[in-house]
């Protein structure tokens, strides 16, 4: 046991060196429960040996996630085991459920059924998770591989601890005073009034059925009288290039006098091209297509602030 005890001072004041290069940190204390299964090779009867261990652990756990555990384990059943272990750890994660690995040096002394008395010194490794519950209080729990030096012997250990750490509460921060938020930008919105008259084969008359059109874009031109309109006739293929060229100049006409004579609009805010049959946007060798390209079409654009 005095061995033990001079090997848990020299570990803990390679645990003190350690803290000193370590960046802002806190320490933490606590205890562990550990089931170790020792190799085979140990035992006089060839057989597995386990050992159940209670013990105390000190640590420091760095900002960054790199710390250092002192930790001492004693035998409460079973084979008499101690075991002091020193081991460097890194949090894979900052918060929530953390992922940690694992490696160290441990110091056996097993006393009981084995082939001798041991004092033995391994090499540990492993991995675990770690859970904060609070701003101080941790659970943790890992696996880990044991490999002795000497012997050749492999050994395993399943450790499940509970850990306070000494860490400052940190201050609450003043409450930041909202700055008044900047009334929003007025909304420009760009409205599009379209018209589309369509007529009769060789006829340059404005049906009634597009009265609502018209209405729509002459209340348009009333409200933004900066805004001029440009009205394109066009004709079916049927017919020769010329005449068609004057049909679709006397059907863009038609609609201007309708915007002119029933809602007041400003002749010269108006203006008219035909474009005869050169400009078809549907196929000539149908009724419905032929139809859809005897129209006249003429488009308005303008910005309107939207109040919300």
């Amino acid at each position: 046991m005095k061995k033990l005890i001079g090997y848990v001072g020299m570990i803990g004041l390679a645990a003190a060196s350690m803290n000193a290069a370590a960046s802002d940190g806190n320490w933490y204390l606590g205890g562990s429960a550990a089931s170790y299964y020792l190799d085979s090779g140990r035992d006089l009867a060839g057989g597995d040996l386990e050992s159940i261990d209670l013990g105390p652990q000190l640590g420091y756990l760095r900002d960054d996630g790199i710390g250092f555990e002192l930790s001492y384990l004693t035998d409460v059943g079973g084979d008499d085991l101690d075991v002091v272990a020193l081991s460097l750890i890194k949090m894979l994660a900052e918060d929530g459920i953390r992922p940690f690995v694992f490696g160290g040096v441990s110091r056996f002394e097993l006393d009981g059924n084995t082939l001798e008395d041991e004092t033995t010194e391994q090499l540990h490794f492993g991995v675990g998770l770690s859970n904060m519950l609070n701003d101080n209080w941790e659970l943790r729990g890992d696996v880990r591989a044991l490999y002795e030096l000497s012997d050749n012997n492999f050994d395993g250990a399943l450790t499940v601890g509970v850990n306070y750490h000494f860490a400052e509460p940190v201050a609450a921060a003043p409450a930041p005073v909202a700055a008044p938020e900047p009334a929003p930008e007025p909304e420009k919105r760009t409205i599009t009034v379209r018209l589309n008259v369509e007529f009769e084969f060789d006829k340059a008359i404005v049906r009634a059925i597009y009265g609502d059109e018209l209405e729509a874009v002459a209340n348009a031109m009333k409200a933004h009288e900066d805004i001029d309109l440009v009205l394109e006739g066009h004709t079916d293929s049927r017919g020769t290039d010329a005449y068609n060229q004057k049909l679709s100049e006397r059907r863009a006409a038609a609609v201007k006098a309708k915007l002119t004579e029933m809602y007041g609009i400003p002749a010269g805010r108006i203006s008219t091209v035909g474009y005869g049959e050169s400009r078809p946007i549907a196929d000539n060798a149908t009724d419905e297509g032929r139809e859809r390209n005897r129209r006249v079409i003429g488009e308005m654009s303008y910005s309107e602030i939207v109040v919300e």
